[in-house]
């Protein structure tokens, strides 16, 4: 786990080639492939068999991407440092479709072992939204489990002493509201 930065949770990329019979159609942002249906590509050409198949295929990948890093994105809730990126390939119709994708989020320790506690369930829950998490996600969450370790072995060495001024100047309290907001 990055000490201070920022890390990428990520779906994997592919491309897509393929056979098949069908159409691509974009509907708000769904996209779906109607079996049997005429299609042509951007240019107004016919697509083939093989094309239409494309089409299909990267659609499917297209929506798998999306709710993947939506789910990254959601869990992430003020961690995350940007929306989500896609890596783009465009099919046989002209049409753009994602094949991978990314949603930043803040791994830095935070002002105390609390917080830091906090940020680091925020982060194994935000690796692990997925449906399918990947191995890079699995790899952030088992680094924020790490991290959650380090926070929690650092509270347990404190004095009573210390941890009534902890309390007292609210650092239990934010890491409870901080946990209570993530789940």
């Amino acid at each position: 786990m990055n000490d201070i930065g920022v890390v990428s949770l990520a779906s994997n990329s592919a491309s897509y080639l393929g056979r098949g019979v069908g159409t691509a159609e974009r509907n708000s942002s769904e996209l779906s492939v109607k079996p049997g249906s005429a299609q042509t590509a951007e240019n107004g050409s016919s697509l083939s068999e093989s094309e239409l198949a494309a089409i299909e295929k990267m659609a499917k990948r297209d929506r798998e991407v999306r709710q993947h890093e939506l789910a990254h994105l959601a869990a992430a809730g003020g961690l995350a440092t940007s929306g989500a990126t896609y890596s783009m390939q465009t099919g046989p119709d002209g049409k753009q479709y994602a094949m991978g994708g990314e949603v930043k989020i803040d791994v830095s320790p935070g002002r105390s072992p609390e917080e830091t506690l906090s940020k680091a369930r925020i982060i194994q829950a935000a690796a692990l939204a997925p449906a399918e998490p990947s191995g890079a996600d699995r790899a952030i969450a088992a680094a924020a489990a790490t991290m959650a370790q380090s926070a929690q072995a650092e509270i347990a060495k404190r004095g009573p002493a210390e941890q009534k001024l902890a309390a007292r100047y609210g650092q239990n309290e934010y890491a409870k509201s901080a946990l209570a907001t993530s789940a």
